[in-house]
C-alpha cells in the first residue's frame, strides 16, 4: 500500500480527490437536507432529486466510456471537474440568496449528474494508467479509502455547517474544494510511467510508427463482459447491489427525520457511522497481499446484505448507528473487489468503456432504485426500505454466481461439441 504511495502522479492524483470529496459529500448531505427543508420532509421529492442526479449515468454513461477510450483522460477530467465546479457555485448562490426552490434543485442535480457521468469512467480508468498492473488492486483500495475519508468527514462537517450556517454555505466550499483537484490533475506529469511501462501516449504527440489508435465501439466492450465469466460476476452482481441495496443516500436521511425525528447534526453522525466502517474497509482492502477474487465478492455481498436488512429492524437511534459501521466495512469490500476485478480482467484498450459499463450498472440504477426507496418509505416506513435492500443485495449474491458459471459451463460445452472442418481433420 504504501509502495504504491511512493508514485508522485498517482499520489497527486489522490490528494486533489480526497479534498474534493469530502466537498461533493458536504453537499449531497446538504442537498438531502434543502429537499426535506423546501418539501416539509418528503422521501419521494429525495428520492427524485438522487434519481436526477443519477440518470446521467444512465443515459450518457456508456458514451463516457467512449470517450475515456478516445481522448486523454487527463483532459476529459479536467473539462468534468470544472464543469462540477460551475454547478456547485451556482446552487449555493441560488440559496443564500434565497432564490432556490425545488424545480432549480431538480435542474442542477441533473446537470451535476451529465458531468459525473462523463467524468466516472475516465476519472476511475486513469487510476491505471498511473500505477503498474500490480499494484492496480491497492490503487482501487486506496482510492476507495480516500473516498470514504471523504465520507466520514463530508457529512458530519455539514450537518454542523447547515445546523451553524444553513445549507447555502455548504455548496460554496464544495466549488472551492474543486481547485485542489484540478489542481492535482495540472501537475501530473504525463511522461512518467509510473512503473507501469506504459504511459498515456494520448496525453501528447503520438510517437513515429505508433499504431493507429482501434476504434472505440461499445459492442466491443459488451462481448469481452459476456463472454468473460471474470467480469460478468462484478457487473451483474454490482447492477443488484447498487440499485437496490447502496441508497443510503436516501435511507439514512430519511430514517433520520421520518423515524427518529432527528436534526442535521444527528443525521450527519449517521453518515459519519457507515462512512467509518467504510474507511476500515478500504484501508483492509488496500493493506491485503492477496489479489481479489469473486469469492470474497461473494461472501462480502452477503455479509452485507444481511447487516443492511438488519438495520431496518434496529430499534433505536443508538443501535442503528453501531451498526452502520459494519454495514459500511462491508459495502465497502463488496465494490471495491468489483471494481478490482473489473479493472484486473479487462482489457486496457477497453478498459474506459467496460468500466462506463461498470458504473452504469452500479449508478445508473439508483433511477429506478432511489424513487422506489422513496416510494416504499412512504408505503410502508423508511425501516422497509432498508430491510428489503438487504434483502434483494443478499439473494442476488445467492443466484448470479450460480447462474454466470451455468452460462460459462454451457459456453465450453457448446465450443468443445462443435463439429470440426473435414480440412482440420487429422
Amino acid at each position: 500500500m504504501t509502495d504504491t504511495l511512493t508514485v508522485r502522479n498517482f499520489r497527486r492524483y489522490l490528494l486533489g480527490q480526497l479534498v474534493s470529496n469530502v466537498g461533493t459529500w458536504m453537499q449531497r448531505a446538504a442537498q438531502d437536507l434543502l429537499v426535506l427543508h423546501l418539501t416539509g420532509g418528503s422521501g419521494s421529492a429525495v428520492g427524485i432529486v438522487t434519481a436526477l442526479q443519477f440518470l446521467p449515468q444512465t443515459l450518457f454513461g456508456l458514451a463516457g466510456g467512449v470517450l475515456a477510450d478516445r481522448c486523454a483522460k487527463r483532459r476529459i477530467l479536467l473539462l468534468t471537474q470544472s464543469a462540477m465546479t460551475v454547478q456547485s457555485l451556482l446552487l449555493g448562490l441560488l440559496t443564500v440568496t434565497g432564490a432556490v426552490n425545488l424545480p432549480s434543485v431538480y435542474v442542477l442535480a441533473f446537470a451535476l449528474g451529465t458531468a459525473t457521468a462523463l467524468d466516472s469512467p475516465a476519472r476511475n480508468s486513469y487510476i491505471s494508467e498511473l500505477v503498474a498492473r500490480g499494484r492496480v488492486a491497492a490503487a482501487v483500495s486506496l482510492n476507495a479509502a480516500q473516498f470514504n475519508v471523504a465520507r466520514v468527514l463530508g457529512p458530519a462537517l455539514a450537518g454542523l455547517t447547515v445546523a451553524a450556517f444553513g445549507t447555502g454555505p455548504v455548496f460554496l466550499v464544495n466549488a472551492a474544494t474543486y481547485l485542489a483537484v484540478l489542481y492535482g490533475l495540472i501537475t501530473i506529469r504525463p511522461g512518467e510511467q509510473g512503473e507501469s511501462g506504459r504511459p498515456d501516449h494520448r496525453a501528447g504527440p503520438r510517437s513515429r510508427g505508433a499504431a493507429p489508435p482501434r476504434p472505440a465501439r461499445l459492442r466491443d466492450a459488451f462481448r469481452a463482459i459476456t463472454s468473460t465469466p471474470e467480469l460478468l460476476l462484478p457487473i451483474t452482481l454490482i447492477a443488484f447491489v447498487g440499485t437496490f441495496g447502496l441508497n443510503f443516500q436516501v435511507t439514512i436521511s430519511l430514517v433520520a427525520v421520518t423515524v427518529f425525528h432527528t436534526g442535521a447534526a444527528a443525521f450527519g453522525y449517521l453518515c459519519a457511522a457507515y462512512a467509518v466502517g467504510s474507511l476500515v474497509g478500504a484501508i483492509y482492502g488496500a493493506s491485503r497481499a492477496q489479489p481479489p477474487d469473486t469469492r470474497v465478492l461473494i461472501t462480502s455481498t452477503i455479509v452485507f446484505g444481511v447487516l443492511e436488512a438488519a438495520l431496518g429492524l434496529m430499534p433505536g437511534y443508538g443501535t442503528l448507528m453501531a451498526l452502520l459501521v459494519p454495514t459500511g466495512f462491508a459495502a465497502v469490500i463488496v465494490t471495491s473487489t468489483a471494481n478490482a476485478l473489473t479493472q484486473l480482467h479487462a482489457d486496457p484498450h477497453l478498459r474506459g468503456r467496460i468500466m462506463s459499463v461498470y458504473f452504469l450498472v452500479l449508478l445508473g440504477g439508483t433511477p429506478v432504485g432511489a424513487p422506489l426507496v422513496g416510494l416504499v418509505s412512504d408505503t410502508l416506513g423508511a425501516r422497509s426500505s432498508l430491510f428489503l435492500g438487504g434483502l434483494v443485495s443478499a439473494s442476488s449474491a445467492l443466484a448470479i454466481p450460480a447462474l454466470v458459471t451455468g452460462r460459462a459451463r454451457r459456453r465450453v460445452t457448446h465450443v468443445v461439441n462443435e463439429p470440426v472442418p473435414d480440412g482440420l481433420r487429422n
